[in-house]
């Protein structure tokens, strides 16, 4: 990575539809060397992939959660595959305490939320504590968002 990377870099966070000779022109350089940059980060891995930023709402996804679950060691895993496969969490993480969850989900009302809750997460005992706090605003967040 150098400065033309970074350069190139927050041009497609930006838009990652920019063209080669859009980024081409902003960076002073020549179409082809633009495309063999990208085509550089893409093999190296630095660019995982070009993905559309979604607005949630514009969907109805209006209650978005952010979930803290203190789990069972044992059940850590299973558990998290079982909740990263429902169609409502959009983000789930292990946290490096290797018995929590940090999970965001998306739902289009509050009853809908209630109701994934009493499926998923209530009455299971590997579950062992629930923090839960619904966003009222937000203030900064990373580019591209929630994946949908």
């Amino acid at each position: 990575m150098n400065k033309l990377d970074s350069a190139l870099l927050n041009i497609l966070i930006k838009d990652a539809r920019a063209s080669f000779a859009d980024i081409a022109r902003q960076l002073d350089i020549s179409r082809a060397h633009a495309r063999a940059r990208v085509q550089a980060l893409v093999e190296a891995g630095v660019i995982e992939q070009f993905s559309a930023v979604v607005n949630p709402e514009k969907l109805g996804k209006v209650i978005s959660t952010f979930i803290d679950l203190k789990v069972a060691p044992v059940a850590l895993e299973p558990v998290s595959q079982q909740l990263a496969d429902c169609p409502e969490v959009v983000s789930l993480y292990i946290m490096s305490d290797l018995q929590s969850l940090h999970i965001h989900t998306l739902t289009d009302s509050v009853e809908t939320f209630d109701a994934f809750v009493r499926k998923h997460i209530f009455n299971r005992p590997e579950i062992l504590a629930v923090d839960c706090k619904t966003l009222l605003s937000r203030v900064k967040n990373r580019r591209g968002g929630a994946r949908l």
